[in-house]
C-alpha cells in the first residue's frame, strides 16, 4: 500500500485525490493548501484525509511514500526538489518546471535518490491517444508528414503564464508521445490583446528531421471551443476531435501518390487518393484513473513511467524556445 500526499487542492488537486482515494493500491493520507477554504472543502468531501496549510509536513512525514504536486508552475521546482531530496516518489503536474535547467536537475536528482518521478501528462493515458499510438506504431498510417493541433476557447485567462504555457502543454505532450521524434527547431508567434504582457493567442511550429512538421494553435480569445488534431501519413490520415461525444477518432484512407520522371522534374505527377473512412471504438476509461494506477505500479515494480521526467524536460525545452521565438517576432530557435 502506497501512502500518498497531495500538495495543492485548487482545480486539479481534488481530481488527483479522488482517484488515489478510489484506488485499492494507494492510501490517500494527507493534503495541503495555503487557502483554508480549499482545505475545508477537502475535509467535507474526504473526511478521512488529513489537511495542513504547510506542505513541508507532507514532504517530511515518515508515513508518506509518494507526493502529487498540483501547484502553480513557478512553485514546482522548489516543492519537487524538496520532495525528491526527502526520498519521496513524485507525480508532478505539467509543465514540469519554469526552465529546462530546473527540469533536468529534478531528473538527475530522482535518479540519484532512486525514486519515481512521473509527469501528469494526463492525455497520454486516454483511450484516444493510446489508440492513435497503436495505429502509428503498427505502421498503418505510414511515414508521418505532419501533426496539426488546435486547442482554442474563450478564456480562462491566466495571470502568471501565457497561453502557450497554459494550453500547449497538452498538445506538446501528445505530440512527443505519438511521434517519438527529437525536434530540431521551434518558430512561434503570438500577441497580447489584454495588455498584461502575456500572449493570449499563439501559433507554434515545430520542425523535425525528414520534413516532419508540427503546428499547434492555442487561443484564449476564440468564440468556439475546439479540440482537434490531424495526423497525416503517407498511407492514411487520422482526425481526432475530442469534443465529439462519439466517433472521436476517424481514420481516412486518403492521401497522395507522387510519380516523378527520372528525366524531368516538370513531369512530376501527383495523384489523389480518397478511400473509406473508419471510426474505431475508443476505450472509455478515465485517463486520470489509469495514470494513478500506472504511477503506483512504477513505484512498486521500479519501472520507468510512460510519462517520465525526460518527457517533462522535452516539453519545457519547447515551451522555452517558443517564448524566445515570440519575443523575437517569430525567429527560429534551435533545440
Amino acid at each position: 500500500m502506497i501512502n500518498v500526499g497531495v500538495i495543492g487542492v485548487g482545480y486539479w488537486g481534488p481530481n488527483i485525490i479522488r482517484n488515489f482515494d478510489g484506488f485499492e493500491g494507494a492510501n490517500m493520507m494527507m493534503c495541503s493548501d495555503l487557502r483554508p477554504e480549499r482545505l475545508a472543502f477537502i475535509r467535507k468531501k474526504f473526511p478521512t484525509i488529513q489537511t495542513t496549510p504547510d506542505y513541508s509536513e507532507i514532504i517530511h512525514s515518515s508515513s508518506i511514500d509518494a507526493v502529487a504536486i498540483c501547484t502553480p508552475v513557478f512553485t514546482h521546482y522548489e516543492i519537487a526538489k524538496a520532495a525528491l531530496q526527502a526520498g519521496k516518489h513524485v507525480l508532478l503536474e505539467k509543465p514540469m518546471t519554469s526552465t529546462s535547467a530546473q527540469a533536468e536537475e529534478l531528473v538527475e536528482l530522482a535518479g540519484k535518490k532512486k525514486v519515481t518521478l512521473m509527469l501528469d501528462h494526463t492525455f497520454i493515458y486516454t483511450g484516444a491517444v493510446r489508440l492513435i499510438k497503436k495505429y502509428l506504431d503498427a505502421g498503418e498510417i505510414g511515414d508521418v508528414y505532419y501533426f496539426d493541433s488546435v486547442r482554442i476557447n474563450l478564456g480562462l485567462f491566466q495571470h502568471d503564464v501565457n497561453v502557450i504555457w497554459d494550453l500547449a502543454p497538452h498538445d506538446i505532450a501528445i505530440m512527443d508521445f505519438l511521434l517519438n521524434r527529437k525536434p530540431e527547431a521551434v518558430v512561434a508567434t503570438g500577441s497580447d490583446h489584454v495588455g498584461q504582457g502575456l500572449e493570449d493567442v499563439a501559433y507554434l511550429t515545430i520542425y523535425f528531421p525528414d520534413h516532419l512538421i508540427a503546428h499547434i494553435h492555442v487561443n484564449w480569445l476564440s468564440p468556439v471551443k475546439l479540440r482537434q488534431t490531424i495526423i497525416a501519413g503517407a498511407k492514411k490520415m487520422i482526425v481526432w476531435d475530442d469534443n465529439l461525444p462519439q466517433d472521436k477518432i476517424k481514420i481516412y484512407d486518403a492521401g497522395i501518390t507522387v510519380n516523378r520522371s527520372k528525366d524531368e522534374i516538370y513531369d512530376t505527377l501527383i495523384q489523389y487518393r480518397t478511400g473509406d473512412m473508419f471510426a474505431p471504438k475508443v476505450p472509455l476509461t478515465e485517463a486520470l484513473s489509469a495514470e494513478v494506477a500506472h504511477f503506483v505500479e512504477c513505484i512498486e515494480k521500479g519501472v520507468k513511467p510512460l510519462t517520465n521526467g525526460q518527457a517533462g524536460v522535452n516539453m519545457v525545452r519547447i515551451l522555452e524556445a517558443s517564448e524566445k521565438s515570440i519575443k523575437a517576432r517569430g525567429k527560429e530557435i534551435r533545440l
